[in-house]
């Protein structure tokens, strides 16, 4: 919300005063009330309200030169409470507040990454000559850069920080109403990753919001306009994309919702309306999809946070759906989701809406830090296994130094819930404010904001943290912007926002932009944008692949109780656990050796970690069998009784495996000796089979027979060595006496 440099706060409605009196008696009296007229979903009724002055404009790239003249706007922030005893500070806050309870934790190791390139972007007298504050606020699509400056100004952006158009008032894209006459200010940009479309925006002293959409991806193209009036100034206000509509709280009479119907506003359908629920006790930030994922196809969300001395109960965040029927208005809904407590925080810096705070050198004059309301974006995003929203509020870290209170929520599946919080404000004696937080596709979080103090020029800075540093805390920051000046007119007016969002077409750079001063002066502000990433982002998500370079292949039997397997990556520096026989896996280098292995099946598998902490989800594996035994046995009958004149030893085989048996022999005959023939049989597990050895020369069955028939004495000696699949030998002897 700009205002002039000579201005002063503009009263409010009596109604909105009374409202909002009867809201401070409850917050401190200590009890907690939801506003509106159910009760129970925190709002009054839902109210519709129609598009008017629908439009088709001009093409941006077709612009006249002179549609970008410089515009003021004196339109004040407003106090609600303005005409209040102490204009609504009384008894809200403790003075001199101590240290911030996590102050303490504002610093982490590691360093935030350096800023990539920087370039200047729309400048007073450009801006709205002479105005403060610029209201910086900006969005980056796949090709291009908006940034927009009260009041209002356009100006689209190459990647490169080249202008491709010239800056133009936002008021030239509309045909007719106020929209088209006027250019009031607190504008909105932002970039519709779900539609790839733009969606330029800003309110008009007749009470109207003013939506231009983009026809295509491209934004120096045509634009469908809308117009929606409130029923109240639609101050402050801020918006953000969902799948099921465009979603805007703004500062009325009381604080407000509304739910547009994107559907409609895309298509160009002239019959677009919004939703509105009026009633809650502090300004509603909409939440605002980063990347592709989108959320489930619900109501959009808001949050706000509540002080316990301010507001009543506890410091705490407040979450709200709202769930539009843009068909039969009267069913939409707009409901308390979740009340999740926070560390105690001071709300205020230096007092309700005490807008003079901020110290700079070389002047008295002092900066507001807008710290009543929650800080744009609630930046959404959603990941495999959670879904999360970031924002940031500003708070009093101790004695009236401003601080930034961080957040993350996370959604698991069973709403959300806190997952980290922080306090960004390092001892060093500057106030830091004005802030904006996103979160790029790897979960890191950057967080950009505005530093000043008596000695410190008011300047760009920012901070991030990765999902491996402690929870709670931010990377030491780096300067985007060093500021050159102070500010010296007496509207004290710096920001009144920021923002900060992710490229969309790698979701890793982060863009920032905010104001800053290049030399002190009244109103000469400047704006930066600048851009910086995580190194590592994006991570590296494919898996590497795990592969056995040696050792025994799958389904093989090997017959030694040792074994050793050599592995390797295609990711080199890539590191390896090992897991045998369904063991954990555990760190292994190659080769891997066992040893004392049992008889029987083994599993070996093995996997591999890479640089970025990717792990193999199916690692390499051999199952293999260790046999160093022979199961099997060879037996015969001490005594066989020959026939006749042939001579047979027998042995008898059994096997417990597939093996093959061989037997050899003699036959002794007091001082002589016959050879008998060899056999080899192949026998199966399970089954006996005999042998049978016969004399080598038939004479010498001859020979034996007839020793035998005379009564002399005969032996046969066999040997049967019996061989596995697994190349195991065992061998046994066998002594025969041969009988007639």
């Amino acid at each position: 919300m700009p205002v002039g440099p000579s201005s002063t706060l503009r009263p409010t409605s009596k109604a909105a005063l009374l409202f909002l009196f009867g809201v401070l008696c409850l917050a401190l009296s200590g009890s907690v009330a939801w506003a509106g007229t159910n009760g129970q979903d925190g709002s009054a009724d839902p109210t519709q309200i129609k598009a008017e002055d629908f439009g088709v404009s001009v093409a941006v790239r077709d612009l006249d030169a002179g549609d970008s003249s410089p515009s003021g706007h004196p339109s004040p922030r407003v106090n609600p409470l303005a005409d209040t005893p102490g204009a609504g500070a009384g008894g809200t806050r403790s003075p001199n507040a101590g240290p911030d309870a996590l102050t303490g934790r504002s610093q982490a190791d590691g360093r935030t990454p350096a800023p990539g390139p920087v370039f200047d972007g729309t400048s007073n007298p450009t801006g709205c000559s002479g105005c403060t504050p610029p209201d910086t606020t900006g969005d980056v699509g796949p090709n291009h850069y908006i940034q927009m400056v009260n009041a209002t100004k356009v100006a689209i952006y190459s990647k490169a920080g080249a202008l491709l158009t010239p800056a133009f008032n936002l008021s030239t894209l509309f045909t007719s109403g106020s929209c088209s006459t006027g250019n009031a200010g607190d504008p909105q940009v932002l970039y519709d990753e779900l539609a790839d479309r733009w969606l330029l925006s800003q309110f008009t002293a007749t009470n109207q919001l003013c939506f231009a959409v983009s026809q295509t991806p491209d934004p120096t193209g045509a634009y469908f306009t809308y117009a929606f009036t409130a029923p109240n100034f639609p101050d402050y206000f801020k918006v953000g994309v969902w799948p099921t509509g465009y979603y805007v709280g703004t500062n009325e009479s009381s604080y407000t919702a509304y739910a547009l119907d994107r559907t409609k506003m895309l298509s160009g359908d002239s019959s677009a309306t919004a939703i509105r629920f009026p009633g809650q006790t502090n300004f509603l930030m909409p939440a605002d999809v980063d990347g592709s994922a989108a959320p489930s196809p619900q109501g959009g969300l808001f949050y706000t946070f509540k002080d316990n001395l301010f507001h009543g109960g506890a410091d705490r965040l407040e979450l709200f759906q709202l769930t539009p029927d843009f068909a039969t208005p009267a069913n939409s809904t707009f409901s308390p989701t979740a009340t999740i407590p926070v560390t105690s925080f001071t709300y205020t810096v230096c007092g309700f809406f005490v807008l003079d705070c901020i110290p700079q050198p070389a002047t008295a004059e002092g900066l507001d830090p807008v710290s009543e309301w929650p800080m744009q974006r609630l930046a959404y995003r959603r990941f495999d296994d959670h879904e999360g929203l970031v924002g940031n509020f500003t708070v009093d870290a101790g004695s009236d130094r401003a601080g930034i209170r961080w957040f993350e929520l996370r959604n698991t599946g069973a709403g959300y819930t806190l997952h980290q919080e922080g306090t960004q404000a390092p001892a060093d004696g500057l106030n830091r404010w004005m802030g904006s937080i996103a979160m790029d596709v790897d979960g890191n979080i950057a967080l950009g904001y505005s530093t000043s103090s008596s000695t410190d020029f008011p300047s760009i800075r920012y901070a991030t943290r990765t999902p491996s540093d402690p929870l709670g805390t931010l990377q030491a920051e780096q300067v985007m912007q060093a500021g050159a000046g102070s500010q010296t007119s007496t509207g004290n007016r710096w920001g009144d926002y920021s923002a900060m969002s992710v490229d969309p077409a790698n979701d890793c750079d982060f863009w920032f932009t905010t104001e800053y001063y290049g030399a002190t002066s009244a109103t000469d502000w400047k704006t930066a944008i600048g851009t910086f990433k995580e190194p590592t982002c994006p991570r590296d998500t494919t898996p590497p692949e795990t592969t056995i370079t040696s050792g025994p292949a799958d389904g093989t039997t090997i017959n030694t109780d040792s074994v050793a397997f050599g592995f390797d990556s295609n990711e080199p520096g890539s590191t390896f656990e090992c897991s045998l026989d369904s063991a954990a896996f555990a760190a292994c280098s190659s080769p891997k050796s066992y040893s004392s292995l049992s008889d029987g099946t083994h599993d070996f598998e093995v996997q591999a970690t890479d640089g970025a902490s990717n792990t193999d989800p199916t690692p390499a594996s051999s199952s293999f069998t260790v046999d160093t035994k022979v199961r099997g046995s060879a037996s015969a009958s001490k005594k066989q009784k020959q026939k006749g004149k042939k001579i047979v030893v027998k042995a008898k085989v059994k096997a417990d495996e597939d093996l093959t048996a061989k037997a050899t022999g003699k036959v002794k005959v007091k001082k002589k000796t016959y050879k008998l023939k060899p056999q080899t049989k192949a026998i199966g597990s399970g089954q006996s089979k005999t042998l049978k050895l016969k004399p080598k020369k038939s004479k010498d069955a001859k020979k034996i027979a007839k020793a035998l028939k005379k009564g002399k004495k005969a032996k046969a000696k066999l040997t049967v060595k019996l061989t596995d699949d697994a190349g195991n030998k065992k061998t046994t002897k066998l002594s025969i006496k041969l009988k007639r």
